[in-house]
């Protein structure tokens, strides 16, 4: 069993390593842009063009399915992708997890890239999934650059940025871009010193969409299985290595740990 994940950059670490402690004996595919990224600047038919390319090199290895591991590129090029790899290759999106944040019917903040903060896409889901919760939207300008470059400092400025805007009284914590996960633990420490206590629950979607992918071709969550699954790394198509910024995470040192087997998977 194969499974493809992809996006600008390491954000697709996250559902990686899901996927990874799901089914350790699964063949993952890694197809990342590092040529083209960031995404997020570009018009959405630049964006789209560039997921394709990126899916199309993926989809090259065979995977049974693919993960677009990115929110921006899942608003903007989904359709796309899917009407080129579907049916053979069942696409899998990645949506901020507003809806189960929002059914404690708490206060919730949604932590986001700039760009999606306050965008119709964003809103429209707070409008179809929290329409009983009080919902704060935070922008969080740099943390996603920051996360990818793993430039600590520039982490801890624009977590406690995000910190400040972030209602005391906050309940529940949406992290709606997959490079947030990444840097839970950080944000945690900001929002418990904030909050008191524990802190707000967070809701992340790394987990669900690997969980989606499984049921998409109809195999089950094996966690106990041997971690024999092989790891293939593309570089904006051509085949590489993991980045030494992803090796700065629990989740890129979960892919290339003891019993990872490294290298190219042939269809």
């Amino acid at each position: 069993m194969k499974i493809a994940l992809m996006d600008s950059g390491i954000g697709l670490l996250a559902a990686a390593a899901a996927m990874r402690r799901l089914r350790p004996d699964v063949d993952l595919v890694l197809s990342s842009d590092p040529v083209g990224m960031p995404w997020g600047p570009r018009t959405p038919e630049d964006l789209t063009g560039r997921a394709l390319g990126v899916a199309r090199a993926a989809a090259a290895l065979c995977p049974d399915a693919l993960i677009i591991a990115c929110n921006t590129a899942s608003v903007h090029a989904l359709p796309t992708v899917r009407a080129e790899l579907e049916p053979a290759i069942p696409v899998i999106g990645t949506v901020p997890a507003i809806k189960p944040a929002a059914a404690t019917r708490g206060r919730v903040a949604i932590w986001a890239t700039p760009a999606t903060t306050g965008s119709p896409y964003q809103r429209g889901l707070i409008r179809d999934f929290a329409s009983g919760a009080r919902v704060t939207e935070v922008p969080c300008p740099g943390l996603a650059d920051a996360v990818e470059a793993a430039d600590e400092a520039a982490i801890a400025a624009a977590v406690a940025a995000a910190a400040a805007l972030t209602p005391a009284d906050v309940t529940d914590v949406v992290l709606g871009c997959t490079h947030y996960e990444l840097v839970e633990a950080p944000i945690r420490a900001a929002l418990a010193e904030r909050t008191g206590g524990t802190g707000p629950v967070y809701h992340g979607s790394a987990e669900a969409v690997a969980l989606q992918a499984l049921r998409r071709i109809g195999a089950a969550p094996e966690p106990g299985l041997p971690a024999t699954g092989a790891l293939t790394v593309l570089l904006s198509g051509d085949e590489g290595a993991l980045p030494a910024a992803a090796l700065g995470y629990a989740e890129g040192r979960l892919l290339v740990g003891e019993g990872a087997a490294l290298g190219p998977v042939r269809g």
